[in-house]
């Protein structure tokens, strides 16, 4: 089922944006092979299934934003409008408004997508959670090491006696 869609392809296309994981409705009405019209005519005729946190209208300097980091190559590729996105609740919402056999399949793959990278920020929060403990435990460690030479450079060793036969300069 998720082969129709790599969830490789989803996941670069999944973007941030006011603090929510986002899709642009182009990308999406590409995955779901429909025209992009196609798509905001079905959830402006069901307007009520999506509240702002399942689907916002990006501004101006959002756009702006896309363009600067490439994710979209111009203006001119959202036909002239800005463009919508979805949050993972709205795509979800999307397979109720979009009924087709693709769609449902599309629908499970980025849903898989949304988890997969779900699982993958959760493994590194863990990871730098475990970086801060090390990095606290030798910081202890090294002190102690620091500690050590700081002394051993406070208590100069006496000079030591030199062993066997010195010849002494002569002033002449």
């Amino acid at each position: 089922m998720s082969h129709i869609v790599p969830i490789e392809r989803v996941e670069k296309q999944i973007l941030l944006f006011r603090g929510h994981k986002v899709m642009l409705d182009s990308d999406l009405a590409e995955l779901y092979g429909v025209k992009p019209i196609a798509l905001r005519q079905q959830v402006k005729r069901n307007q009520a299934r999506f509240p702002e946190d399942f689907m916002f209208q990006l501004g101006e300097d959002e756009v702006e934003a896309l363009v600067s980091q490439n994710v979209i190559p111009s203006r001119k590729h959202l036909g002239g409008y800005l463009p919508y996105v979805f949050t993972q609740e709205g795509i979800a919402m999307l397979s109720s408004v979009l009924r087709s056999k693709r769609a449902v399949m599309v629908n499970i793959a980025i849903m898989r997508a949304f988890v997969k990278l779900r699982e993958m920020l959760a493994s590194h929060r863990d990871l730098a959670r475990r970086l801060d403990e090390l990095e606290r435990k030798y910081d202890v460690q090294f002190k102690a090491v620091f500690d050590a030479i700081r002394r051993l450079m406070e208590h100069p060793e006496p000079p030591r006696r030199q062993i066997g036969f010195h010849a002494q300069k002569s002033h002449e």
